[in-house]
């Protein structure tokens, strides 16, 4: 995945994956027109919104807390994010139902259960295979806690 041709990689996201990148590419303008703060991350752009969630990946578009207190959560969660990116390359137009939803699913209304029977987040498909393309891609390791309930934790 490192030695993917660039152009390449633009072509296709901007093609089979242009739905993803299109909605990815509004909320970066929106995000870009409010003053907040980007950076470019690999083939990516992160942008860092005043929310209190945790990230959203579209495209090539990457969506991350702003001043999240917890320096290790960023640095995963660019990983993360990043390896979406991938899933569009690969999933283009189906990412939304073979990843988005599920991922949102997952994230939102299985919070309680996970924090309850001690499941990581990353054990379910969608954040399992965006970590390990993530790392692939970028090059950089995850370094995610043992106890999952310090995987996304404020601390």
């Amino acid at each position: 995945m490192r030695n993917f041709p660039k152009p390449l990689f633009y072509l296709i996201q901007w093609t089979w994956g242009l739905p993803v990148n299109l909605f990815g590419g509004i909320g970066y303008l929106f995000c870009k027109l409010k003053g907040y703060r980007t950076e470019k991350f690999e083939n990516a752009v992160i942008t860092y919104v005043p929310w209190k969630y945790g990230g959203l990946g579209t495209g090539i578009f990457l969506f991350l807390r702003e001043n999240h207190p917890n320096k290790l959560w960023t640095y995963n969660a660019k990983i993360h994010e990043y390896g979406h990116t991938w899933q569009v390359l690969v999933l283009g137009p189906l990412f939304w139902l073979v990843i988005g939803l599920p991922s949102f699913i997952w994230c939102h209304c299985f919070e309680g259960y996970r924090q309850r029977n001690r499941i990581s987040y990353y054990t379910f498909y969608p954040e399992k295979w965006a970590n390990y393309n993530g790392q692939k891609a970028s090059g950089l390791q995850m370094q995610i806690p043992s106890d999952p309930l310090k995987e996304r934790s404020d601390d």
